[in-house]
């Protein structure tokens, strides 16, 4: 019995063993080795894109950066250089509306304040703005009155110094370092007169057109005084009509620039007005003292002058040299350059940076840049208004560029309809 059991246990061990064997055989598969050439096809795997921030396809990327921002600032600058462009064509064509409606901007912006004390008042607006105008045109017109009149008494007298003022020119070419002769003086002096004869056709058409465009300054002069009479009184209606075209989430930004803008334009009226005022003084009653003819024409020239920054002056001064060396000599006449030169140093190390300086903050080389630019694009129109616009255009684009305050998440919002 043992030796039959020991042979059914090595049976048995061997059955177990060989269905063991067998089972791993099922589960197991060896990896298909790859044929020695299917790695030289296989397709390379794919390289991530580089890609700028900046750029929306693959080919922008050969560009260099420098390149493409060049480029984007180019052509941004064409269209708005274009658009810039078709604007001042459109203002050169209706030229006649837009030099009176900057007139009467200046004019309401110097006006305003007038207005505002008498709504303090309790006066209706339309009264108070009516008040203002006819004031403001009365002391225009009892000024140029004034002006003229002297200008007309005092013509004879100056005609006669500037004829004896030609003589001395003459004398003084004879005997004078040049040494000319009575022909070579008369013949300069024949010269002179064919040339007025040859141009006097010109002349004349100059003084028809001038005559043909008296229509239009009367028209545009009323269209002044009407501007300015509905800008004093509904100026703030009219521009919220403006700003009410714009869309909802640029309304605050825009009536925020425009109301800083406009008391910049303000202010450097106002400014401007009180430096003109002070140029005038000065060298009016240097003209006084030195007894130069048409004092007061010429302060009131210097005056309107120095609306024109650092240009106006000048030449205004240099009108006032003139009359006193055609009618007091050369000692007075130096003199009064004297005089005009420390009037326009006061004004401009001391006035300029104290009144206009706190009005605008503008850089002398932008001032002149801006009016050689009015002067070739709308002569002395363009001269006078070149300033403010430049004033005003820096108060709005500063505003503008301005981020908005963010309203914090949990801060509690004011109706506007309720007060609450």
């Amino acid at each position: 019995m043992n030796r039959l059991q020991r042979v059914r246990d090595n049976l048995k061990r061997a059955y177990d063993t060989g269905r063991e064997a067998a089972r791993m055989a099922r589960t197991y598969r060896p990896a298909r080795e790859p044929e020695p050439d299917e790695e030289d096809f296989a397709p390379p795997a794919p390289e991530p894109a580089v890609l700028h921030s900046s750029t929306t396809s693959l080919d922008d990327v050969d560009v260099p950066h420098s390149l493409r921002i060049a480029a984007a600032w180019s052509w941004r600058l064409i269209v708005v250089g274009l658009i810039g462009y078709a604007g001042l064509k459109f203002i050169g064509m209706v030229d006649v509306v837009v030099i009176p409606l900057a007139i009467a901007l200046l004019l309401s912006a110097l006006l305003g304040p007038a207005v505002g004390w008498l709504l303090k008042l309790r006066l209706p607006r339309s009264l108070a703005t009516f008040l203002v105008l006819v004031g403001g045109l009365g002391a225009v017109a009892g000024t140029l009155t004034l002006v003229v009149n002297q200008f007309i008494d005092g013509v004879p007298q100056l005609t006669e110094r500037a004829s004896a003022g030609v003589r001395q020119i003459q004398d003084w070419a004879q005997t004078g370092p040049l040494h000319l002769s009575d022909q070579e003086v008369d013949r300069a002096i024949d010269s002179a007169q064919n040339w007025v004869n040859e141009n006097t056709s010109q002349l004349t058409s100059t003084g028809l057109a001038t005559a043909a465009t008296v229509f239009e300054l009367l028209t545009g002069l009323l269209l002044v005084l009407f501007a300015t009479f509905f800008f004093l009184r509904d100026g703030r209606r009219i521009w919220r009509f403006i700003v009410r075209l714009f869309p909802v989430n640029a309304r605050w930004s825009i009536a925020d620039a425009g109301d800083a803008s406009w008391a910049t334009l303000g202010a450097y009226v106002r400014a401007t007005v009180l430096v003109a005022f002070i140029d005038a003084l000065g060298i009016g009653l240097a003209l006084l003292v030195l007894d130069v003819q048409f004092p007061f024409p010429l302060a009131a020239l210097v005056f309107l002058g120095a609306f024109v920054p650092i240009v106006g002056a000048s030449v205004s001064g240099a009108v006032a040299v003139l009359v006193a060396l055609v009618g007091q000599g050369w000692v007075v006449a130096l003199i009064t350059l004297g005089a005009v030169i420390l009037v326009q140093q006061l004004e401009g190390h001391v006035l300029q940076p104290l009144i206009m300086g706190r009005a605008v903050a503008i850089h002398p080389l932008a001032v002149i840049i801006g009016i050689a630019c009015g002067v070739v694009l709308a002569g002395i129109i363009g001269a006078l208004v070149a300033v403010p616009l430049i004033a005003v255009l820096n108060t709005g684009v500063r505003r503008l560029s301005r981020r908005r305050p963010e309203i914090p998440p949990d801060a509690v919002v004011v109706s506007a309809r309720t007060g609450s």
